[in-house]
Protein backbone atom coordinates (compact mmCIF):
# COMPACT_ATOMS: atom_id res chain seq x y z
CA UNK A 1 0.00 0.00 0.00
CA UNK A 2 1.57 3.35 -1.02
CA UNK A 3 2.58 5.59 1.85
CA UNK A 4 0.67 8.84 2.37
CA UNK A 5 3.56 10.63 4.08
CA UNK A 6 4.71 13.88 2.44
CA UNK A 7 7.76 13.45 0.23
CA UNK A 8 9.87 15.82 2.37
CA UNK A 9 9.03 13.80 5.48
CA UNK A 10 9.97 10.58 3.70
CA UNK A 11 13.33 12.07 2.78
CA UNK A 12 13.87 13.11 6.41
CA UNK A 13 12.86 9.68 7.71
CA UNK A 14 15.15 7.92 5.23
CA UNK A 15 18.05 10.21 6.15
CA UNK A 16 17.57 9.65 9.88
CA UNK A 17 17.12 5.89 9.50
CA UNK A 18 20.32 5.65 7.46
CA UNK A 19 22.18 7.62 10.13
CA UNK A 20 20.73 5.46 12.90
CA UNK A 21 21.79 2.32 11.06
CA UNK A 22 25.34 3.49 10.32
CA UNK A 23 25.90 5.13 13.70
CA UNK A 24 24.33 2.18 15.52
CA UNK A 25 26.56 -0.34 13.75
CA UNK A 26 29.60 1.83 14.45
CA UNK A 27 28.70 2.19 18.15
CA UNK A 28 28.05 -1.51 18.57
CA UNK A 29 31.33 -2.23 16.83
CA UNK A 30 33.16 -0.04 19.32
CA UNK A 31 31.53 -1.89 22.23
CA UNK A 32 32.31 -5.28 20.68
CA UNK A 33 35.95 -4.34 19.98
CA UNK A 34 36.41 -3.05 23.54
CA UNK A 35 35.08 -6.33 24.95
CA UNK A 36 37.27 -8.44 22.66
CA UNK A 37 40.41 -6.45 23.41
CA UNK A 38 39.61 -6.45 27.11
CA UNK A 39 39.17 -10.21 27.19
CA UNK A 40 42.26 -10.88 25.09
CA UNK A 41 44.68 -8.55 26.89
CA UNK A 42 43.49 -9.33 30.42
CA UNK A 43 43.41 -13.03 29.69
CA UNK A 44 46.99 -13.02 28.42
CA UNK A 45 48.16 -10.94 31.37
CA UNK A 46 46.46 -13.15 33.99
CA UNK A 47 47.69 -16.28 32.25
CA UNK A 48 51.26 -15.01 32.37
CA UNK A 49 51.02 -14.03 36.06
CA UNK A 50 49.44 -17.38 37.02
CA UNK A 51 52.20 -19.23 35.18
CA UNK A 52 54.78 -17.22 37.13
CA UNK A 53 53.07 -18.06 40.44
CA UNK A 54 52.89 -21.79 39.69
CA UNK A 55 56.33 -22.34 38.15
CA UNK A 56 58.41 -19.88 40.08
CA UNK A 57 56.85 -18.70 43.35
CA UNK A 58 55.15 -21.89 44.61
CA UNK A 59 57.88 -24.13 43.23
CA UNK A 60 60.45 -22.31 45.35
CA UNK A 61 58.16 -21.99 48.40
CA UNK A 62 57.66 -18.26 47.95
CA UNK A 63 54.32 -16.52 48.45
CA UNK A 64 52.76 -15.36 45.17
CA UNK A 65 54.20 -12.01 44.19
CA UNK A 66 51.10 -10.17 43.14
CA UNK A 67 49.88 -6.58 43.36
CA UNK A 68 47.25 -5.51 45.87
CA UNK A 69 44.36 -5.90 43.38
CA UNK A 70 45.22 -9.51 42.43
CA UNK A 71 44.71 -12.65 44.52
CA UNK A 72 45.66 -16.30 44.08
CA UNK A 73 43.50 -19.33 44.93
CA UNK A 74 44.12 -23.09 44.61
CA UNK A 75 41.99 -26.15 45.27
CA UNK A 76 44.90 -28.13 46.84
CA UNK A 77 46.22 -25.37 49.14
CA UNK A 78 44.25 -24.70 52.30
CA UNK A 79 45.72 -21.24 52.80
CA UNK A 80 44.56 -20.35 49.27
CA UNK A 81 41.16 -22.01 49.36
CA UNK A 82 38.83 -21.05 46.55
CA UNK A 83 35.91 -18.84 47.75
CA UNK A 84 32.42 -20.04 47.03
CA UNK A 85 31.71 -17.10 44.68
CA UNK A 86 34.49 -18.27 42.32
CA UNK A 87 33.81 -21.99 42.49
CA UNK A 88 32.60 -23.84 39.40
CA UNK A 89 33.88 -21.36 36.82
CA UNK A 90 34.92 -22.56 33.39
CA UNK A 91 38.57 -22.89 32.55
CA UNK A 92 40.06 -19.81 30.99
CA UNK A 93 38.97 -16.20 31.26
CA UNK A 94 35.85 -15.27 33.25
CA UNK A 95 34.28 -12.03 34.37
CA UNK A 96 32.33 -12.03 37.63
CA UNK A 97 30.09 -9.13 38.70
CA UNK A 98 28.39 -9.05 42.10
CA UNK A 99 26.62 -5.83 42.96
CA UNK A 100 29.16 -3.02 42.89
CA UNK A 101 32.09 -5.44 42.71
CA UNK A 102 33.58 -6.77 39.48
CA UNK A 103 36.45 -9.27 39.02
CA UNK A 104 38.49 -10.85 36.25
CA UNK A 105 39.00 -14.52 37.00
CA UNK A 106 41.42 -16.75 35.13
CA UNK A 107 40.98 -20.49 35.77
CA UNK A 108 43.55 -23.17 34.92
CA UNK A 109 43.40 -26.93 35.48
CA UNK A 110 46.78 -28.63 36.25
CA UNK A 111 46.91 -32.34 37.25
CA UNK A 112 43.23 -32.28 38.26
CA UNK A 113 43.88 -29.30 40.49
CA UNK A 114 42.21 -25.92 39.96
CA UNK A 115 44.14 -22.68 40.20
CA UNK A 116 42.58 -19.22 40.05
CA UNK A 117 43.94 -15.77 39.64
CA UNK A 118 41.40 -13.08 40.59
CA UNK A 119 41.91 -9.42 39.76
CA UNK A 120 39.67 -6.55 40.84
CA UNK A 121 38.47 -4.41 37.96
CA UNK A 122 36.47 -1.63 39.61
CA UNK A 123 38.50 1.17 38.07
CA UNK A 124 38.61 -0.41 34.65
CA UNK A 125 34.86 -1.09 34.78
CA UNK A 126 34.24 2.57 35.64
CA UNK A 127 36.38 3.68 32.69
CA UNK A 128 34.66 1.18 30.46
CA UNK A 129 31.25 2.47 31.55
CA UNK A 130 32.39 6.03 30.88
CA UNK A 131 33.46 4.96 27.40
CA UNK A 132 30.09 3.35 26.77
CA UNK A 133 28.32 6.51 27.97
CA UNK A 134 30.38 8.57 25.56
CA UNK A 135 29.53 6.18 22.73
CA UNK A 136 25.81 6.35 23.61
CA UNK A 137 25.88 10.14 23.84
CA UNK A 138 27.69 10.31 20.51
CA UNK A 139 25.07 8.03 18.96
CA UNK A 140 22.18 10.16 20.24
CA UNK A 141 23.92 13.38 19.19
CA UNK A 142 24.51 11.93 15.73
CA UNK A 143 20.81 11.10 15.41
CA UNK A 144 19.79 14.61 16.48
CA UNK A 145 22.28 16.22 14.09
CA UNK A 146 21.10 13.88 11.32
CA UNK A 147 17.50 14.90 11.96
CA UNK A 148 18.35 18.63 11.82
CA UNK A 149 20.55 18.21 8.76
CA UNK A 150 17.94 15.97 7.08
CA UNK A 151 15.25 18.58 7.74
CA UNK A 152 17.36 21.29 6.09
CA UNK A 153 18.30 19.04 3.17
CA UNK A 154 14.71 17.87 2.65
CA UNK A 155 13.52 21.47 2.49
CA UNK A 156 16.25 22.40 0.03
CA UNK A 157 15.54 19.34 -2.11
CA UNK A 158 11.78 19.94 -2.05
CA UNK A 159 11.98 23.69 -2.59
CA UNK A 160 12.12 23.46 -6.43
CA UNK A 161 9.35 20.83 -6.47
CA UNK A 162 7.15 22.93 -4.16
CA UNK A 163 7.75 25.98 -6.33
CA UNK A 164 6.91 24.00 -9.46
CA UNK A 165 3.75 22.59 -7.86
CA UNK A 166 2.66 26.12 -6.89
CA UNK A 167 3.23 27.36 -10.43
CA UNK A 168 1.33 24.43 -11.95
CA UNK A 169 -1.60 24.91 -9.56
CA UNK A 170 -1.81 28.61 -10.42
CA UNK A 171 -4.74 29.32 -12.70
CA UNK A 172 -2.75 31.70 -14.84
CA UNK A 173 -0.75 28.76 -16.19
CA UNK A 174 -3.72 27.85 -18.39
CA UNK A 175 -3.65 31.31 -19.94
CA UNK A 176 -2.18 31.43 -23.41
CA UNK A 177 0.29 34.15 -22.40
CA UNK A 178 1.60 32.31 -19.33
CA UNK A 179 5.42 31.96 -19.48
CA UNK A 180 6.97 28.47 -19.71
CA UNK A 181 8.17 26.83 -16.50
CA UNK A 182 11.32 25.00 -17.66
CA UNK A 183 13.62 28.07 -18.11
CA UNK A 184 13.38 28.78 -14.37
CA UNK A 185 14.97 25.43 -13.44
CA UNK A 186 18.35 23.77 -14.09
CA UNK A 187 18.72 20.91 -16.53
CA UNK A 188 18.08 18.18 -13.98
CA UNK A 189 15.16 15.95 -13.00
CA UNK A 190 13.13 18.94 -11.79
CA UNK A 191 13.86 20.80 -15.01
CA UNK A 192 12.76 17.77 -17.04
CA UNK A 193 9.57 17.61 -14.99
CA UNK A 194 8.96 21.32 -15.62
CA UNK A 195 9.50 20.76 -19.34
CA UNK A 196 7.00 17.89 -19.26
CA UNK A 197 4.49 20.18 -17.55
CA UNK A 198 5.11 22.85 -20.18
CA UNK A 199 4.39 20.33 -22.93
CA UNK A 200 1.26 19.02 -21.20
CA UNK A 201 -0.02 22.49 -20.34
CA UNK A 202 0.55 23.57 -23.92
CA UNK A 203 -1.56 20.69 -25.18
CA UNK A 204 -4.27 21.51 -22.62
CA UNK A 205 -4.26 25.16 -23.65
CA UNK A 206 -4.58 24.23 -27.31
CA UNK A 207 -7.37 21.79 -26.56
CA UNK A 208 -9.28 24.33 -24.46
CA UNK A 209 -8.79 27.02 -27.07
CA UNK A 210 -10.01 24.72 -29.86
CA UNK A 211 -13.07 23.76 -27.80
CA UNK A 212 -13.78 27.38 -26.93
CA UNK A 213 -13.41 28.54 -30.51
CA UNK A 214 -15.48 25.67 -31.86
CA UNK A 215 -18.30 26.22 -29.38
CA UNK A 216 -18.23 29.96 -29.86
CA UNK A 217 -18.14 29.77 -33.67
CA UNK A 218 -20.81 27.11 -33.91
CA UNK A 219 -23.06 28.94 -31.45
CA UNK A 220 -22.58 32.21 -33.30
CA UNK A 221 -23.12 30.77 -36.78
CA UNK A 222 -26.26 28.90 -35.72
CA UNK A 223 -28.01 32.05 -34.61
CA UNK A 224 -28.78 33.26 -38.14
CA UNK A 225 -30.45 30.05 -39.44
CA UNK A 226 -32.37 29.71 -36.18
CA UNK A 227 -33.71 33.25 -36.56
CA UNK A 228 -34.73 32.41 -40.12
CA UNK A 229 -36.54 29.27 -38.94
CA UNK A 230 -38.30 31.16 -36.13
CA UNK A 231 -39.41 34.02 -38.36
CA UNK A 232 -40.58 31.56 -41.01
CA UNK A 233 -42.66 29.71 -38.45
CA UNK A 234 -44.28 33.00 -37.37
CA UNK A 235 -45.13 33.90 -40.96
CA UNK A 236 -46.54 30.43 -41.67
CA UNK A 237 -48.61 30.54 -38.49
CA UNK A 238 -50.41 33.66 -39.82
CA UNK A 239 -51.54 31.89 -42.99
CA UNK A 240 -54.53 29.62 -43.41
CA UNK A 241 -53.39 26.16 -42.40
CA UNK A 242 -55.06 22.95 -41.48
CA UNK A 243 -54.91 21.91 -37.79
CA UNK A 244 -52.38 19.18 -38.59
CA UNK A 245 -50.13 21.62 -40.41
CA UNK A 246 -50.45 24.24 -37.69
CA UNK A 247 -49.45 21.61 -35.11
CA UNK A 248 -46.33 20.76 -37.11
CA UNK A 249 -45.44 24.44 -37.44
CA UNK A 250 -45.79 24.79 -33.66
CA UNK A 251 -43.47 21.83 -33.13
CA UNK A 252 -40.89 23.38 -35.44
CA UNK A 253 -41.17 26.66 -33.53
CA UNK A 254 -40.69 24.94 -30.18
CA UNK A 255 -37.70 23.00 -31.48
CA UNK A 256 -36.21 26.21 -32.87
CA UNK A 257 -36.68 27.95 -29.52
CA UNK A 258 -35.02 25.04 -27.71
CA UNK A 259 -32.10 25.17 -30.12
CA UNK A 260 -31.78 28.91 -29.61
CA UNK A 261 -31.65 28.43 -25.83
CA UNK A 262 -29.07 25.67 -26.17
CA UNK A 263 -26.94 27.84 -28.44
CA UNK A 264 -27.08 30.65 -25.88
CA UNK A 265 -26.19 28.22 -23.08
CA UNK A 266 -23.20 26.77 -24.95
CA UNK A 267 -22.01 30.23 -25.89
CA UNK A 268 -22.00 31.37 -22.28
CA UNK A 269 -20.29 28.17 -21.14
CA UNK A 270 -17.58 28.76 -23.75
CA UNK A 271 -16.85 32.23 -22.44
CA UNK A 272 -14.21 32.66 -19.81
CA UNK A 273 -15.06 33.68 -16.28
CA UNK A 274 -13.47 37.07 -16.89
CA UNK A 275 -15.59 37.80 -19.93
CA UNK A 276 -17.53 40.91 -19.03
CA UNK A 277 -20.01 40.46 -21.85
CA UNK A 278 -21.72 37.56 -20.10
CA UNK A 279 -25.19 38.39 -18.74
CA UNK A 280 -25.39 39.30 -15.09
CA UNK A 281 -27.59 37.40 -12.64
CA UNK A 282 -30.99 39.11 -12.85
CA UNK A 283 -33.54 36.32 -13.01
CA UNK A 284 -35.53 34.98 -10.09
CA UNK A 285 -36.26 31.31 -9.60
CA UNK A 286 -40.01 31.93 -9.58
CA UNK A 287 -39.94 33.69 -12.97
CA UNK A 288 -37.84 30.98 -14.62
CA UNK A 289 -39.91 28.19 -13.07
CA UNK A 290 -43.18 29.80 -14.15
CA UNK A 291 -42.01 30.10 -17.75
CA UNK A 292 -40.77 26.51 -17.86
CA UNK A 293 -43.91 25.22 -16.13
CA UNK A 294 -46.10 26.90 -18.78
CA UNK A 295 -43.90 25.55 -21.54
CA UNK A 296 -43.46 21.95 -20.37
CA UNK A 297 -46.66 21.60 -18.37
CA UNK A 298 -48.79 21.42 -21.51
CA UNK A 299 -46.62 18.71 -23.07
CA UNK A 300 -46.59 16.72 -19.84
CA UNK A 301 -50.39 16.90 -19.55
CA UNK A 302 -50.78 15.98 -23.24
CA UNK A 303 -48.98 12.75 -22.39
CA UNK A 304 -51.64 11.97 -19.79
CA UNK A 305 -49.51 12.83 -16.77
CA UNK A 306 -50.40 14.97 -13.78
CA UNK A 307 -48.13 18.04 -13.75
CA UNK A 308 -47.85 19.85 -10.41
CA UNK A 309 -46.12 23.20 -9.96
CA UNK A 310 -45.63 23.84 -6.22
CA UNK A 311 -44.03 26.90 -4.58
CA UNK A 312 -43.16 25.39 -1.20
CA UNK A 313 -40.99 28.35 -0.16
CA UNK A 314 -39.94 31.70 -1.57
CA UNK A 315 -36.46 32.27 -2.95
CA UNK A 316 -35.18 35.84 -3.20
CA UNK A 317 -32.01 35.16 -5.18
CA UNK A 318 -31.22 36.38 -8.70
CA UNK A 319 -29.57 34.03 -11.17
CA UNK A 320 -28.28 33.79 -14.71
CA UNK A 321 -31.45 33.47 -16.85
CA UNK A 322 -29.91 31.28 -19.55
CA UNK A 323 -28.34 28.79 -17.16
CA UNK A 324 -31.31 28.58 -14.79
CA UNK A 325 -33.80 28.08 -17.63
CA UNK A 326 -31.56 25.46 -19.25
CA UNK A 327 -31.29 23.43 -16.02
CA UNK A 328 -35.05 23.57 -15.44
CA UNK A 329 -35.84 22.66 -19.05
CA UNK A 330 -33.47 19.70 -19.16
CA UNK A 331 -34.73 18.21 -15.90
CA UNK A 332 -38.40 18.64 -16.94
CA UNK A 333 -37.67 17.16 -20.37
CA UNK A 334 -35.92 14.22 -18.72
CA UNK A 335 -38.94 13.63 -16.44
CA UNK A 336 -41.31 13.81 -19.43
CA UNK A 337 -39.39 11.21 -21.42
CA UNK A 338 -38.98 8.72 -18.57
CA UNK A 339 -42.47 8.89 -17.04
CA UNK A 340 -45.29 6.88 -18.62
CA UNK A 341 -47.94 7.29 -15.96
CA UNK A 342 -48.42 9.17 -12.71
CA UNK A 343 -47.07 12.66 -12.14
CA UNK A 344 -44.27 15.17 -12.65
CA UNK A 345 -43.68 17.79 -9.96
CA UNK A 346 -41.69 21.01 -9.99
CA UNK A 347 -41.26 22.12 -6.38
CA UNK A 348 -39.64 25.46 -5.53
CA UNK A 349 -37.78 25.72 -2.23
CA UNK A 350 -35.63 28.26 -0.49
CA UNK A 351 -32.25 28.31 -2.27
CA UNK A 352 -33.23 25.63 -4.78
CA UNK A 353 -35.86 23.41 -6.37
CA UNK A 354 -36.78 19.76 -6.97
CA UNK A 355 -38.07 17.90 -10.02
CA UNK A 356 -39.86 14.69 -9.06
CA UNK A 357 -41.54 12.05 -11.22
CA UNK A 358 -43.20 8.66 -10.85
CA UNK A 359 -41.24 7.11 -13.70
CA UNK A 360 -39.05 4.03 -13.87
CA UNK A 361 -36.36 5.45 -11.61
CA UNK A 362 -32.60 5.26 -11.99
CA UNK A 363 -30.60 2.36 -10.48
CA UNK A 364 -28.37 3.54 -7.63
CA UNK A 365 -25.23 2.26 -9.35
CA UNK A 366 -25.98 4.59 -12.30
CA UNK A 367 -26.50 7.78 -10.28
CA UNK A 368 -23.01 9.06 -11.01
CA UNK A 369 -22.75 7.73 -14.56
CA UNK A 370 -25.85 9.52 -15.86
CA UNK A 371 -24.12 12.88 -15.42
CA UNK A 372 -21.31 11.84 -17.77
CA UNK A 373 -21.42 12.92 -21.45
CA UNK A 374 -23.00 10.47 -23.92
CA UNK A 375 -24.19 8.17 -21.13
CA UNK A 376 -27.82 7.04 -21.27
CA UNK A 377 -29.60 4.80 -18.82
CA UNK A 378 -30.52 1.18 -19.51
CA UNK A 379 -34.10 2.35 -20.13
CA UNK A 380 -33.21 5.23 -22.45
CA UNK A 381 -36.10 7.01 -24.18
CA UNK A 382 -36.26 9.36 -27.13
CA UNK A 383 -33.50 10.17 -29.59
CA UNK A 384 -31.18 12.07 -27.25
CA UNK A 385 -27.43 11.52 -27.11
CA UNK A 386 -27.12 11.58 -23.34
CA UNK A 387 -25.90 15.18 -23.13
CA UNK A 388 -28.78 16.80 -21.23
CA UNK A 389 -27.77 15.83 -17.69
CA UNK A 390 -24.10 16.35 -18.57
CA UNK A 391 -24.98 19.91 -19.58
CA UNK A 392 -26.88 20.36 -16.31
CA UNK A 393 -23.87 19.23 -14.35
CA UNK A 394 -21.55 21.60 -16.25
CA UNK A 395 -23.87 24.53 -15.58
CA UNK A 396 -24.12 23.69 -11.87
CA UNK A 397 -20.35 23.38 -11.64
CA UNK A 398 -19.86 26.75 -13.33
CA UNK A 399 -22.43 28.50 -11.13
CA UNK A 400 -21.42 26.82 -7.87
CA UNK A 401 -24.73 25.01 -7.52
CA UNK A 402 -25.21 21.58 -6.03
CA UNK A 403 -27.17 18.87 -7.86
CA UNK A 404 -28.13 15.50 -6.41
CA UNK A 405 -30.35 12.61 -7.47
CA UNK A 406 -32.08 9.92 -5.46
CA UNK A 407 -34.94 7.46 -5.78
CA UNK A 408 -37.88 8.23 -3.44
CA UNK A 409 -39.29 5.28 -1.45
CA UNK A 410 -42.54 5.40 -3.48
CA UNK A 411 -40.60 5.04 -6.73
CA UNK A 412 -39.53 7.35 -9.52
CA UNK A 413 -36.70 9.85 -9.50
CA UNK A 414 -36.01 13.12 -7.70
CA UNK A 415 -33.42 15.66 -8.88
CA UNK A 416 -32.57 18.39 -6.37
CA UNK A 417 -30.69 21.60 -7.19
CA UNK A 418 -29.39 23.79 -4.38
CA UNK A 419 -27.95 27.26 -4.92
CA UNK A 420 -25.07 28.89 -3.05
CA UNK A 421 -23.33 25.60 -2.19
CA UNK A 422 -19.57 25.16 -1.62
CA UNK A 423 -17.73 24.72 -4.91
CA UNK A 424 -16.04 21.51 -3.71
CA UNK A 425 -19.44 19.82 -3.46
CA UNK A 426 -20.81 20.45 -6.94
CA UNK A 427 -22.15 16.93 -7.49
CA UNK A 428 -23.49 14.41 -5.08
CA UNK A 429 -25.36 11.15 -5.64
CA UNK A 430 -27.53 10.17 -2.70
Amino acid sequence: MPTKQPFARRILIAFVLMTVLVSGVFSLSIVAVVHLIEEHLVSEELKRELSTVLHEDLKHGVSPRLDASTRFFASNLAQYAIPQQFAGLDEGFNEVVEGDQAFYVYVQEVNNQTYLLVQEQHEFEAREQALFNVVLAGFLLTVVVAWALGLVMARKVMAPLSRLAHQVRHRDQLHALAPPLAPDYPDDEVGQLAAAFDSTLGQVRQSLERERMFTSDVSHELRTPLMVIASSCELLAETCLEPRQREQIARIGRASEEMRELVQTFLQLARGSANQSAPVAQYSLACAATEQAERWGAMIRDKGLDFQYIEAAADNGLYNPTFLSSVLANLLRNALHYTEHGFVRLILEKDGFRVEDSGTGIPVEQHEQIFQPFVRGTQARGEGLGLGLSLVKRICAKQGWHISVHNPPAGGTCFTVKFNQPTDEIFTSV
